[in-house]
């Protein structure tokens, strides 16, 4: 066999490549990562201005989700929960609807909230019935966009317009339904069973504990991957590597340009951190705006949950909107927000401004939640557009990838 520098590259160091690496170090096979940036993490990072932290678009952990538990020191990310519940932004004041398991003394704020409908309950609990069964059984049904889904479950009146809708369009970054329902259905499982915070050092608590112990080069971006037959290259800005197999986790963009696996269509992201003196609100809460009036989809005290975000004596605000063609204006994204709290936000100091286009793959019904990651030849490809647009589908990936990249050289040297 011709020499090789490495048994495995595994190009992009995002949560899913990480996890792989991981995974083929442990089994003593060569790997080296290469990363385009200038950290680990892809798009879980986190940047540090003035005392703050700041990741890039608003990001939470669900200690909930099965690869999450089985893959990370989940003690040793020291997560900071947020309240298991939703402020909601009514005409005349901001109502709190909040799980009664996990947070029983906001019972009396839940009851007053004007939610609590037994009909619309009933009709909302018949459709999240199947997230709470098997889950085999729940991706084996027939699929549907989200709006279409609910409709035929008779879930409609105001808690669906005001509470459910705004509040999923945060987490799958689309506000006209057209998100697979069974995806929909998998994130109100891990919403039932965790309730999600953030590390108290940053999101980029996750990939920094992943990257543990791996040969990663920064500043390494991939030009070209080839198969030669008994292995693969790979170009980078510095120069050629030679190896038996090459897993490319990038982003669904980059993994088209260099093995030309179709992308799904991406959604993005607009966050803006704002410093201020007094807090909004003491409630470790996300708001979203049941009036539906601007681009805003959900906005958060973050160093109500996590104090450790902001130097002592200042406060920090999250407010998110969608990303379309356009980025949203500032100026309405602030004013609404405040409109949200029930505050003036004009003192509000804006810290940083994250616009992340391509922040998560669009998941259209049927929902497809396993994708080949073998593409022959020593070319194998991972990352959450391969399995579900989450934490736990690109962990999962991770791991997936790494298993198929044992199968392929289950036979030969290795390197050493």
């Amino acid at each position: 066999m011709p020499s090789m520098d490495c048994d495995v590259v595994v190009v992009g160091a995002g949560l899913a490549g990480l996890v792989c690496a991981r995974e083929l170090a442990r089994d003593g096979l060569a790997v080296r990562v290469l990363e385009a940036g200038d950290g680990v993490g892809g798009r879980v990072r986190t940047d540090r201005v003035d005392g703050f932290t700041l990741d890039r678009g608003f990001q939470v952990l669900n200690p909930a989700y099965p690869a999450v538990r089985e893959l990370l020191d989940v003690d040793a990310l020291d997560l900071r929960p947020f309240l298991a519940g939703v402020a909601v932004r009514q005409d005349d004041r901001l109502a709190l609807l909040a799980d009664p398991r996990r947070a029983p003394r906001h019972l009396p704020a839940t009851l007053r909230s004007g939610y609590v409908r037994p009909r619309e309950l009933v009709a909302l609990a018949r459709w999240a019935a199947p997230a709470l069964g098997p889950v085999g059984r729940l991706l084996r049904a027939p699929d549907a966009p989200l709006a279409d889904s609910l409709t035929s479950a008779g879930v409609t009146g105001r808690l669906r317009r005001e509470v459910l809708e705004p509040f999923v369009a945060g987490v799958v970054l689309e506000d006209e339904g057209s998100t697979s329902a069974a995806f929909v259905r998998l994130l109100v499982r891990s919403f039932v069973l965790g309730t999600p915070g953030v590390p108290s050092s940053g999101m980029d608590a996750i990939p920094r504990q992943l990257a543990a112990g791996l040969d990663v080069s920064l500043g390494e971006r991939v030009e070209r991957v080839e198969r030669t037959g008994p292995g693969v290259r790979v170009t980078s800005s510095s120069g050629v590597t030679e190896a038996r197999a090459v897993v490319v986790a990038t982003d669904a963009l980059t993994a088209e340009r260099l093995v030309g696996v179709a992308a799904p269509a991406m959604k993005g992201v607009v966050t803006h951190w704002y410093a201020t003196d007094e807090p909004p609100t003491d409630l470790p809460v996300e708001v979203v705006d049941g009036r539906r009036r601007g681009p805003v989809v959900n906005a958060s005290v973050v160093s109500a949950v996590a104090p450790s975000y902001a130097p002592a004596g200042q406060h920090l605000v999250q407010v998110s909107c969608l990303l379309g063609d356009d980025a949203p204006d500032e100026t309405a994204a602030r004013r609404q927000a405040g409109e949200m709290f029930g505050v003036d936000p004009r003192a509000w100091r804006e810290v940083v401004r994250h616009e992340v286009r391509n922040a998560l793959p669009a998941q259209p019904p049927p929902l497809e939640h396993r994708r080949a990651v073998d593409l022959g030849e020593g070319v194998l490809v991972c990352g959450d557009h391969r399995d579900t647009a989450s934490a736990q589908g690109a962990l999962v990936s991770g791991r997936r990838t790494a298993a198929a990249v044992r199968r392929r050289l289950a036979s030969g040297p290795r390197t050493r």
